[in-house]
């Protein structure tokens, strides 16, 4: 039986998030500003578009609109993957889906610590891209055995944390007298440390072979790599970083504008150059710099179906064939105009998208319909759909995308990091090894809710004929 002092994951992930928030926020000035600029643009997009503003919150996800949306740290070891897992969730968050980035230059694999409830979503979608070094893709084996000694010393979590964690497994979650501390903590984890784990001579040689590995390793703990609020118009976003002294990466990563969003865009500004205090032989520091930290900004749009990705990925495909953008970004312009002509043959109206199965949907009875219910009982869903009696809303894509998070990675580490992990394969069961469970499938979890939604439809109008059935019986 539950503790019935436990506080619900759902309330202890808001409070983490905003405990975050509040942090990044102090660390990185000009995050604050990027978070002002997106909830300007938003008030005013809502305010002009009615029919937008409707959907959002027919779907739950106006609220959802001025929280953070996700954020990004790096993990060093198997150990700190593992009890990371168990943090996130005790604050609801479970693992989905695996993401190789070592194909594209990036040595590491990575998943996604979110909510996989519908109502928990609506609470608090937030959701973390957690990777985990790959130090068997560190070329140099001197090199990647000293940064496997540096990493094998560090302990990110405290011992009064891990016990919390060891009851709060036990006992069915964290209590109210608990969450404070844990919220604490927990956050404590992903705070900025200036003070490095490593000499200037070894910083600079980890680096040179990739600078992600000179991010892990270098420091004490896994640093929040960025958070990430939602706008319902990146474009704008973009266009107004410049006028607020914010410099975007080139490039939003992911598909091109459409009137029906598909899947994630996202953009970024670019990665702040931070005072580090390296240690010396003597004992004491030497002051020097290092760039890894940003504020990034998202626009999600309807999940797609694996014949959907599948289309998605063949577009993708057919565009780098021709073009790849250039990280200092002088043909941005050419591939925006190339990724908009490749991807006009995917359909943009969520008519054509649920017809071709391209996406998933929420179904809903329309609160005008209940006049008509009790006269289509035995319809199916698409005969209703057809009598105007359930409308049909996009189920938000709640994961991510290795293209975009690979582009967005490169911008903010340099125009050589996708060069260190040519010819590496992905190892998904390692990962679960490590993690100490398996990924979920987020085709598979998008399928239950839309089909739960179904479900909850046809139910609606079946207990309308059992009650009229249960109120003829008793009138005979």
């Amino acid at each position: 039986m539950k503790n019935p002092q436990v506080v619900s994951s759902d309330s202890l992930r808001t409070q983490f998030v905003a405990a975050m928030s509040a942090m990044y926020r102090s660390e990185v000035p000009q995050y604050e500003s990027l978070v002002d600029l997106v909830e300007q643009v938003n008030e005013q997009e809502l305010l002009n578009n009615p029919t937008l503003e409707q959907s959002l919150r027919h779907s739950n996800s106006l609220e959802r609109m001025a929280e953070e949306r996700h954020g990004a740290i790096r993990l060093g070891k198997a150990e700190e993957l593992f009890n990371v897992r168990r943090l996130f969730a005790l604050l609801g968050m479970q693992p989905v889906g695996y993401y190789d980035l070592a194909v594209a230059g990036i040595p590491v694999h990575s998943t996604a610590f979110r909510p996989v409830q519908s109502s928990a979503l609506a609470v608090n979608a937030f959701r973390v891209f957690t990777s985990l070094l790959r130090t068997d893709l560190i070329e140099d084996q001197d090199l990647r055995q000293r940064a496997e000694a540096v990493l094998s010393s560090r302990h990110i979590f405290s011992p009064q944390l891990l016990q919390l964690m060891d009851e709060a497994e036990q006992n069915g979650g964290i209590t109210a007298d608990q969450s404070a501390t844990f919220i604490e903590l927990a956050v404590g984890i992903f705070r900025w440390q200036d003070e490095a784990l490593v000499d200037t001579e070894l910083y600079q040689q980890l680096h040179d072979s990739h600078r992600l590995i000179a991010d892990v390793v270098s420091f004490k703990g896994p640093h929040i790599n960025h958070l990430t609020p939602t706008t319902v118009n990146i474009d704008r976003v973009q266009t107004l970083m410049p006028e607020k002294g914010i410099t975007p990466k080139a490039v939003i990563e992911g598909p091109p504008r459409r009137n029906c969003p598909i899947l994630l865009r996202q953009t970024s500004f670019k990665a702040l150059q931070e005072p580090v205090k390296f240690a010396n032989q003597q004992g004491d520091f030497e002051v020097g710099s290092h760039t890894a930290r940003f504020g990034e900004i998202e626009q999600r749009g309807i999940a797609l179906t694996e014949k959907g990705q599948a289309l998605y990925n063949q577009l993708l495909n057919k565009v780098r064939e021709q073009i790849t953008p250039n990280p200092d970004g002088s043909n941005a312009a050419e591939y925006s105009a190339v990724l908009e002509s490749v991807f006009s043959a995917f359909p943009d109206s969520y008519c054509e998208l649920r017809e071709q199965q391209l996406a998933f949907f929420n179904y809903s009875v329309r609160q005008d319909a209940i006049v008509d219910v009790a006269a289509n009982q035995d319809k199916t869903i698409e005969e209703l759909i057809g009598l105007n009696l359930v409308r049909f809303d996009p189920v938000i894509y709640e994961d991510f995308l290795p293209v975009s998070a690979a582009g967005i990675f490169q911008s903010n580490l340099g125009d050589t990091a996708n060069n260190a992990t040519a010819g590496a394969t992905s190892n998904q069961s390692l990962f679960e090894s490590q993690l100490g469970a398996q990924v979920s499938d987020y085709f598979a979890l998008y399928e239950q809710q839309q089909q739960v939604s179904i479900d909850n439809c046809l139910s609606a109008f079946q207990q309308v004929k059992s009650a009229a059935q249960q109120s003829l019986a008793k009138a005979v």
